[in-house]
C-alpha cells in the first residue's frame, strides 16, 4: 500500500490571508461512478472492495465565516459526517475553532454513486485546512475516513486503485485520461454500506472474471489506451448486472455502437449509468441521446469527467 509522511504541512497562503474576517472554503469533486470495482486483496491476503473511481466536475463546498457566533460543529446542520470530520480533525491537531459560522453547498445527489457524501466530507477538510493554514496528506485523509464511511478517492489527485473499505490506496496511475459522459440516473438510492456483504459475496462467484478484467484495466493505464479503458468499464458494469443491476444496461449496451459511444459507466453501488465518449457529441448526436434516454423514461445529463 501507497503512504504519505502524515504530518501535516505549513503552506504558504496569499495576502489576502491577513484579512482576519475572509471566509475560509473547501472544495471536492464527486464522481459518475465507478470505471471499475470488484475484489482486490489487501496486505493480508484479505478480499476488499476495490474501485478506480471516474471523477466529474460537479462539487461539494463547505465554507467557514469568522464572526461574533461560536465556531460550534452543528452550524453543518445535518451533515453528521462532515461534524465528525470536523472533530477527528480537531482531535488530531489539537486546535480550537474560532468563532464563525458553517454553510455547505453540492451539486453531488445523495445515495445516488457520486461520492456525495465523501465529496462532503474532504471539502470539510480542506476548509479546516483553509482556516489553519495547513495542508492535510493524503494518508491523514484516508485516516479520518477510515472512522467515518466507506469511501471513494476523490481526495487525489489522479486515478488510483482503492480499497473502499480499507481507505487504502493500492496504485496511482500516471495516464489522466478525460471523458464526455452522457448519464441518467436511475431513481431510488443506495446504501453503500449495506451493500458491502453482499458485493463480497457476488466477487467469490466471478473472481476470475474479476481478476481478468481488473488485469486489462491496470494494462490500458499502463499503455494509455483510453478506448481499452472505457470497454473495461463496460466489463465492470456488465459484472455488476449479476448484483446490483440497472435497468437501462441492456437497452445501452445493445445501442453503444449506435451512438459511437466508446463504453458504458455505472455507479455500482448508486443508480446512475451513462455512456463514455473521448470525443465530445456534436449537437445531433446529443439530441439523439436525449432521445434515446427520453424514451427509456429518463432525461439525461452531460458533463466532462476526468481530471
Amino acid at each position: 500500500m501507497e503512504r504519505d509522511d502524515i504530518a501535516t504541512e505549513r503552506i504558504t497562503t496569499p495576502s489576502a490571508a491577513s484579512v482576519v474576517a475572509r471566509c475560509h472554503s473547501g472544495i471536492c469533486h464527486g464522481t459518475l461512478g465507478e470505471l471499475l470495482q470488484g475484489p482486490v486483496d489487501d496486505e493480508d491476503g484479505t478480499p476488499q472492495i476495490g474501485l478506480i473511481s471516474l471523477p466529474i466536475r460537479r462539487y461539494s463546498w463547505v465554507h467557514f465565516q469568522p464572526g461574533e457566533t461560536a465556531g460550534e460543529v452543528p452550524g453543518l446542520g445535518a451533515k453528521r459526517r462532515c461534524q465528525r470530520a470536523v472533530d477527528l480533525y480537531l482531535q488530531r491537531t489539537g486546535r480550537r475553532l474560532p468563532p464563525g459560522r458553517w454553510h455547505h453547498d453540492s451539486e453531488l445527489p445523495e445515495g445516488k454513486g457520486m461520492a456525495s457524501s465523501t465529496a462532503d466530507v474532504v471539502a470539510t477538510l480542506r476548509c479546516l485546512d483553509s482556516i489553519f493554514d495547513t495542508r492535510t496528506p493524503a494518508s491523514v485523509v484516508c485516516d479520518i475516513l477510515r472512522e467515518i464511511e466507506r469511501s471513494d478517492s476523490v481526495f487525489l489527485d489522479r486515478y488510483a486503485l482503492y480499497l473502499s473499505g480499507r481507505q487504502a490506496v493500492v496504485r496511482r496511475f500516471a495516464y489522466m485520461p478525460q471523458y464526455h459522459a452522457c448519464y441518467i440516473d436511475e431513481g431510488g438510492a443506495v446504501d453503500t454500506e449495506r451493500s458491502g456483504p453482499a458485493l463480497l459475496s457476488y466477487y467469490r462467484s466471478r473472481a476470475d472474471a474479476y481478476a481478468a478484467n481488473l488485469q486489462r484495466a491496470i494494462e490500458a493505464f499502463d499503455r494509455g489506451d483510453a478506448a481499452g479503458i472505457a470497454h473495461c468499464a463496460t466489463a465492470s458494469a456488465l459484472l455488476a448486472q449479476g448484483v446490483l443491476p440497472k435497468r437501462s444496461f441492456d437497452a445501452m449496451l445493445a445501442q453503444r455502437a449506435r451512438f459511437g459511444a466508446d463504453g458504458i459507466v455505472v455507479a455500482h453501488t448508486g443508480s446512475v449509468i451513462g455512456y463514455l465518449f473521448r470525443e465530445a457529441p456534436d449537437p445531433a448526436r446529443m439530441g439523439a441521446l436525449s432521445a434515446f434516454f427520453l424514451d427509456l423514461g429518463h432525461q439525461c445529463r452531460f458533463v466532462r469527467a476526468g481530471f
